[in-house]
């Protein structure tokens, strides 16, 4: 094993998904409508300069639908073949696979593994549930086709509070929302990498390897796009200090992390925390965790490179 490691991915979600999380309708009067491809079109080259400015790589995970479109498929090119890892977020990013049967949850699964190896000529070899949501029966797909690592469980207490109040609150207003609330188990998940078991939260002998959501020693804070931007720089120098002592730091962004409101997404700010915080500002947030981290020691890997580490795994 290599010493401490620490890994940055990305889940390139688009702008729509984002609309239908809050029960929004996108329309031309939105200013959104101008704006759908933001991810792809204006937040990947932020990545791609975020990634060169502090050295090291990172991991996108990508959903496979977004790929038809040919400048999508060709930036995530560029981006693989400077060396960045692309893995599967699903084909159509169905925030209910994990609830879906088996054979429909790997034909998902399959379909985005498909539609990301025709578009940077490699196949993915790692997955991330929508919406971080897993259950058996993903966990028994994802052996069936093979793949080599999940990083999609999240142990959050405050995360998951937090959602079920957006989600009671939208459902008062009247707003449906196409995400659903994972089970309360969990929160009794490793923190840690581990290969899960059944029931999925437990260790277990499934051949591939769960790389957990980063949260925090202790009180299991989340260690995110969103907390680390709302901490400000100084506060993710901490954040990345109560990490310091993991063997794996796995810290899990999203493409709008990378987007500011002026680049058409005004309609999204009242609803999406980061967008109400200044670019630069939440750019200059992640810079310092990362960089706290590597002043610290950690080796900045992908994550496929980090389920490789046998010495990681509990």
């Amino acid at each position: 094993m290599r010493g401490r490691l620490a890994a940055v991915s990305i889940d390139l979600d688009e702008v729509p998904n984002y609309f239908a999380i809050h029960g929004l309708a996108v329309s031309d009067r939105s200013g959104a409508a101008a704006a759908l491809s933001a991810v792809y079109d204006t937040a990947l080259p932020r990545i791609a300069d975020f990634a060169a400015s502090h050295g090291i790589p990172v991991t996108l995970f990508a959903i496979g639908r977004d790929l038809a479109r040919p400048e999508s498929a060709a930036a995530l090119r560029a981006l693989s073949d400077a060396g960045h890892a692309v893995e599967n977020h699903s084909y159509g990013h169905r925030y209910d696979l994990s609830r879906l049967p088996r054979a429909a949850i790997a034909r998902e699964v399959l379909l985005g593994a498909e539609a990301i190896a025709e578009a940077v000529g490699r196949r993915p070899t790692g997955f991330r549930a929508p919406g971080y949501t897993v259950s058996d029966a993903l966990f028994d797909a994802l052996d069936a086709v093979g793949v080599a690592f999940d990083s999609s469980v999240f142990p959050c207490p405050p995360y998951y509070a937090a959602k079920a109040l957006a989600m009671g609150v939208q459902r008062v207003k009247g707003r449906g929302s196409s995400a659903i609330l994972d089970t309360p188990r969990v929160l009794a998940a490793p923190r840690r990498p581990y290969r899960p078991g059944r029931p999925w939260y437990r260790r277990g002998g499934r051949r591939f390897v769960e790389l957990p959501i980063q949260v925090t020693p202790g009180l299991r804070l989340p260690v995110i796009g969103g907390s680390v931007a709302l901490a400000g720089a100084a506060g993710a120098r901490l954040l990345a200090r109560a990490c310091a002592g993991e063997a794996l730091v796995n810290l899990e962004l999203h493409g709008m992390d990378f987007l500011d409101r002026s680049d058409g997404l005004e309609a999204l700010a009242p609803f999406q925390p980061e967008l109400r915080i200044a670019l630069g500002r939440r750019i200059e947030a992640l810079g310092a965790f990362v960089e706290e981290l590597a002043r610290g020691g950690a080796s900045f890997v992908r994550l496929d490179e980090a389920s490789r580490e046998r010495g990681l795994i509990a």
